[in-house]
């Protein structure tokens, strides 16, 4: 008998601004009840439709540098002139009920992630096309064009970190790159290195057993087929 370990999955998931990840985390946690998002904390001010505790815990940059002398984050990193941030106490509470816990964070953090805990699972969401990656960037119509070809160099550095991470699954369609996704996380839970425990019985014991199994004993066997005869 095998026991898997009761700790959560740690997942991170990176990619270029643009590549899809929000999308793609959003529908398999309509999938998967036990996967449970971290909400990251940023400096930058609020896109429209963005929510407070759901999309981003949005702090002032004199607050968020005072929370990083708190040890209030996993792990942090300046992208694009603002901070972002994982608050870790909640990570590690969800994680010990056993519940995997998904991070939707920059290169740089992911990094430091693994340093940190190099067991984790990292996924790299890519877009199709360089093309089709600049076409997403400037679709979102929030961002000038200068800032939106600072993005996209940016992303186009970020692409070339794809060796770094153990998967990466390209977003051509949100459809197909939720089943990969999802395919990936419950391969990882069959993983030789998360079982915790492997209970073996006595092998002289089975054969014993085996034995004196009634069901098994070819003399019965042979008798009820001469009696059917």
């Amino acid at each position: 008998m095998i026991r898997q370990k009761k700790q959560g999955q740690l997942i991170v998931v990176s990619g270029p601004s643009g590549a899809g990840k929000d999308t793609i985390v959003s529908e398999l946690l309509k999938r998967d009840e036990n996967i449970w998002l971290s909400v990251s904390a940023t400096s930058r001010k609020p896109r429209k439709g963005e929510v407070e505790g759901v999309n981003y815990f949005f702090l002032e940059e004199k607050e968020f540098k005072k929370k990083i002398k708190e040890n209030y984050f996993l792990e942090y990193a300046k992208y694009a002139d603002n901070y972002y941030g994982t608050p870790k106490e909640e990570i590690i509470k969800k994680l010990d009920k056993g519940i995997d816990v998904i991070l939707v964070i920059e290169i740089e953090g992911a990094k430091k992630i693994k340093e940190i805990a190099p067991e984790t699972l990292f996924i790299f969401i890519m877009p199709p096309s360089e093309k089709e990656l600049l076409k997403r960037l400037s679709n979102r119509k929030t961002e000038d064009k200068d800032k939106i070809i600072k993005r996209f160099n940016i992303a186009y550095q970020e692409m070339n970190e794809v060796t770094k991470y153990n998967y990466v699954v390209v977003n051509d369609k949100i459809e197909n790159a939720v089943d990969k996704m999802e395919a990936i996380i419950k391969a990882e839970k069959c993983r030789v290195d998360r079982i915790e425990e492997m209970l073996v019985a006595n092998k002289e014991e089975l054969i014993h057993e085996f034995l004196m199994d009634e069901e098994f004993d070819n003399s019965r066997i042979s008798e009820k087929i001469g009696e059917e005869v």
